[in-house]
């Protein structure tokens, strides 16, 4: 193999396939970025047997051919070239690498060790807004679940309902829910919470739209020339809809950034007690305040302006809670509940609201 490919090209590219190698893979080949020309084009792929991700880059092509080359030391080394083109030429199974002044020869691995790419075809295909889609990842991932040990709670599940995408993800104690896109499709799958951020990781900013494949038992994003493809998580997610109350009997409507700050504040006292503040709603006096109390350090109460039509108070966990408010864009927020023991219910104040955050309370 022999080619011809720019610095810039070349890093971009390597940045985004290279985090997906592992250096503590079981196999030394898993570990390598597999380097190959088709159609007139160099093709960079890593995989760690989860996720296989994929970038075609032009390249000015003068001999085929392929080999696997460590990812950590190609990626540093391109990235610390001058901006200029760059030869790359493999003989056997090392790399020579000549740009300007700079020349290197890297050891790899034949590329016939490199475990086959996945292929998926389905029907299932949807295309999404490229915004759309961020927001929405960064708006269900953070409820997913950190524990092994319950897998299904460490995926987002993206399924159809009432002639649209939603995904939602609980860990539990909190739960999202974001509609995404309308389809007529029927879709039912439990992607990795970690596909999803690799995802959210490697789109261009110059990149409008995503298109998702969906079989049994892998999804495919293309993503302008890249292609990430992740196995999907077996076992049954739980009937989270269950979870949302239709209705809440207290809504506080309020100033979003007032409820972050007033949070933040309670939380520096709730250290203590695992994060445990108290959210009181009083319609009298028209305002929501949050009682935080340290016995080593004392204790704080902060209020904000509400509307709000019923009195009530909730134990919540700061951090939940924080986590929640970061999730919205809007200027005010409605937030809902109904009393002591019933989820808390945090939207904004469209009446078509297509992002719901449950936050579960604590028992105080």
């Amino acid at each position: 193999m022999r080619v011809t490919v720019t610095q810039e090209n070349l890093h971009k590219a390597l940045s985004v396939v290279s985090r997906v190698a592992g250096s503590k893979a079981s196999l030394p080949v898993l570990g390598n970025i597999l380097l190959k020309t088709e159609n007139n084009r160099l093709v960079l792929a890593a995989t760690n047997l989860e996720i296989a991700i994929t970038q075609n880059i032009g390249a000015k092509v003068i001999s085929e051919g392929s080999i696997t080359i460590p990812a950590r030391l190609l990626s540093d080394f391109i990235a610390n070239l001058p901006k200029t083109n760059i030869d790359l030429r493999v003989e056997g199974v090392k790399l020579h690498i000549e740009a300007n002044s700079y020349s290197s020869v890297i050891n790899g691995l034949a590329s016939d060790e490199f475990p086959s790419l996945p292929a998926i075809e389905s029907l299932k295909k949807l295309t999404v807004d490229t915004s759309d889609f961020k927001r929405a990842i960064s708006q269900t991932i953070l409820c997913a679940s950190n524990d092994d040990t319950r897998p299904v709670l460490t995926g987002v599940l993206c399924h159809c309902f009432e002639g649209a995408l939603y995904m939602a993800a609980t860990d539990g104690y909190r739960l999202a829910e974001r509609k995404v896109v309308k389809t007529e499709l029927e879709i039912h799958a439990l992607v990795p919470a970690s596909t999803l951020s690799e995802v959210a990781r490697v789109i261009p900013e110059d990149c409008d739209s995503i298109e998702m494949t969906f079989d049994d038992d892998q999804v495919l994003y293309r993503i302008g020339d890249i292609e990430l493809t992740s196995r999907l998580i077996e076992g049954k997610f739980p009937d989270y809809r269950q979870l949302i109350p239709n209705e809440t009997e207290i809504h506080a409507n309020l100033d979003r950034s007032d409820f972050v700050r007033i949070t933040k504040i309670a939380s520096l006292f709730a250290k203590e007690s695992g994060g445990s503040v108290t959210i009181s709603a009083d319609s009298v006096k028209k305002i929501l305040s949050i009682h935080s109390v340290a016995s080593q350090l004392g204790e704080n109460t902060s209020e904000a302006n509400a509307e709000v039509d019923q009195d009530g108070t909730v134990s919540l966990n700061s951090r939940y809670l924080i986590d929640a408010l970061g999730c919205f864009s809007d200027a005010s927020i409605q937030f809902g509940f109904s009393g002591k023991l019933a989820p808390c219910v945090i939207t904004d104040n469209k009446s078509n609201s297509e992002y719901k955050h449950i936050v579960m309370p604590l028992r105080s």
